[in-house]
Order: C-alpha cells, then sequence, then structure tokens
C-alpha cells in the first residue's frame, strides 16, 4: 500500500523534529541513521525515501532547531515585564535550559559543528543570528536598528556562559556561571 502524500510529509516533519533534538543532544556526529530512525519510530529505509543523505538532514534539522529557538525567544518576550532584556537573560541563563541540551538554544549546541557541515548549516546560522541580534536590540530598548555590535557581544555573552555552564560538573560553579551573566551591563 502506498503512503499518501500527508503521511510522508509527517513522517518527514517527526524525523526533522526528533533530528533537531538529538543533534542538540549527542551532536551532529554522535548519533547515526539506525538511532535517528528508531527514536522517530521508522525504519533505516524510510530514511533514503524521504532524504538525500545526513547532511540533508543534518542542514532541514538545523534549520528547525533555529527556528524553534526563535520562537521560545519570542515567547519570552512577550510575557516581559519592563525589562525585557532581564527577562530574556534570566530564561536563557536558567538551570532548566543548562539541562536540557536537547530542547534548548542551537547556538549552544551546534555552533562549534556547524563549518564542519556545509553551506546549508552555515546559511541557516547566519540568518538565525541576524534575528537574535535583532531580538536583543529590541528587547534592550534599542530598536532593531541599534548598534549591532552591543547584540553581538550580549549574545556571544549568554550563549559562552551557557557553554560553560553545561561543560563543568560543579553544579555549584555552573550556577555561578549563569549568575554571573543574568544581569545585562
Amino acid at each position: 500500500m502506498r503512503m499518501s502524500r500527508e503521511d510522508a510529509a509527517r513522517n518527514r516533519s517527526r524525523v526533522v523534529k526528533t533530528a533537531s533534538e538529538l543533534f542538540r543532544k549527542e551532536g551532529y556526529d554522535g548519533i547515526g541513521i539506525a538511532a535517528l530512525m528508531k527514536a522517530s519510530g521508522m525504519t533505516n529505509g524510510a530514511f533514503y525515501k524521504q532524504f538525500e543523505s545526513k547532511d540533508a538532514l543534518i542542514a532541514e534539522a538545523t534549520a528547525h532547531a533555529l527556528a524553534e529557538n526563535g520562537r521560545a525567544w519570542d515567547k519570552v518576550l512577550a510575557k516581559a515585564g519592563d525589562d525585557p532584556l532581564g527577562d530574556l537573560m534570566t530564561w536563557y541563563l536558567s538551570d532548566l535550559h543548562r539541562d536540557r541540551r536537547d530542547l534548548g538554544c542551537t547556538f549552544a549546541a551546534l555552533a562549534a559543528e556547524a563549518p564542519r557541515h556545509g553551506a546549508d548549516v552555515r546559511q541557516a546560522f547566519d540568518g538565525a543570528l541576524r534575528q537574535a541580534f535583532a531580538k536583543l536590540s529590541a528587547a534592550g530598548g534599542e530598536g532593531e536598528d541599534a548598534d549591532q555590535a552591543r547584540a553581538i557581544r550580549q549574545l556571544s555573552r549568554l550563549v559562552g556562559a551557557l557553554i560553560l555552564a553545561r561543560a563543568v560538573g560543579d553544579p555549584d560553579l555552573a550556577e555561578d556561571i549563569l549568575a554571573a551573566n543574568r544581569t545585562p551591563e
């Protein structure tokens, strides 16, 4: 029995979503096709009907993960109080965000690996970074046309703090790293 186009699209979407989470958790090279497809509830054969290669899936899953990140930022900023930048920083540098790489920031999880995975992945990062810079500028009350260098420094600080807090084994040190970076300068 042939699969409908709608079923095929749903299956592809499920694989992309699962891959976006597992790539953030395990890294691009930390999970193979067989494990990805098993986690998606599908067979290896289904992969090759849906995707040209693992690199093609990496590019699509990365774009998906970066878009999810953008939507998460938008939700936080929509609920923010009088200090949107501070609220964003508090959310971003939370223990939950530190502990959930699979659902967390794609910049922190995969940016170091992106240069090894083709132009499509790097283009996805380019666009998402520009959007994040604009959101940080707007959250800081400076408008989207504000000095981009300030937004670049702010995002670099956030991502760096999250990476370092995830890297250490001492929970007190991890919290110190997050807490030291939760307030705008």
